[in-house]
């Protein structure tokens, strides 16, 4: 989750258009007006998250967390009705995947590299990706007819 938080996937919401005049967050917002939804600073608004820049899988253990959109905090893969069709076959990839790589290979940086030289900084467009590419190396650890 906190990963989902801190670097969305998409920074940009698909368009929404307001239905009727509305007021956000001491915004009027007039009714046909196009509203784009800003992913990367919802995650980072110190209004919804203490110590926003902060990577803290632990603010997530033991609550109740609302991936459909519900508070409006979290929203990983939108919501209402412009919702990802595929949340749940996304969010279950996305743990199968972690898992069978944390499994089945031994993670390690490339030579020369250390842990300082990780740069966290992103790029941002249609998606979010680091702009220093991250080099490591994956040693298989099971048999390779498991693979």
């Amino acid at each position: 989750m906190e990963s989902m938080r801190l670097h969305p996937l998409a920074t940009l919401l698909a368009p929404r258009y307001a239905l009727e005049d509305c007021k956000v967050k001491g915004y009027d917002i007039s009714r046909g007006t196009t509203v784009l939804i800003n992913m990367w600073s919802i995650g980072r608004d110190p209004q919804a998250w203490a110590a926003p820049e902060e990577f803290s899988p632990e603010r997530f253990l033991g609550k109740e967390v609302d991936l459909l959109g519900g508070d409006f905090a979290l929203l990983p893969f939108g919501s209402g009705r412009r919702r990802c069709p595929g949340y749940r076959l996304g969010l279950k990839m996305v743990r199968t995947t972690l898992a069978n790589l944390l499994h089945g290979f031994d993670l390690r940086l490339t030579e020369g590299m250390s842990r300082e030289d990780i740069c966290m900084e992103e790029e941002y467009g249609l998606s979010t990706h680091p702009k220093v590419p991250i080099s490591i190396i994956m040693e298989p650890t099971l048999p390779s007819h498991l693979y």
